[in-house]
């Protein structure tokens, strides 16, 4: 049975534009690898409350997708680790 979640992510603008559309699309692909993606909200680059690793923007993804009630651990385990993204965040809606 899917579940329906919604996982914000961070990403650095430190690296280039391009650096930060790789990323996107890794997860992009991630979650449709392990469900189905109900909507993709790209908010762009905005400014940080504080700074995180000494970054004061970073560039803000919604993801609204349906998966098995496994898949989200396993994909905010992933995007912990990788490198470029500054914070992760999975909710079950």
């Amino acid at each position: 049975m899917a579940n329906k979640y919604e996982a914000a992510i961070v990403l650095s603008v430190a690296e280039s534009e391009e650096a930060t559309a790789a990323l996107k699309e890794k997860f992009n692909d991630l979650i449709a690898k392990n469900g189905t993606i109900v909507n993709v909200d790209d908010w762009g680059k905005r400014r940080l409350a504080y700074l995180i690793n000494d970054e004061a923007y970073g560039y803000y993804v919604f993801f609204t997708f349906e998966s098995e009630p496994s898949f989200p651990a396993e994909f905010e385990r992933i995007a912990k680790i990788t490198d470029g993204v500054l914070r992760v965040m999975v909710i079950k809606k």
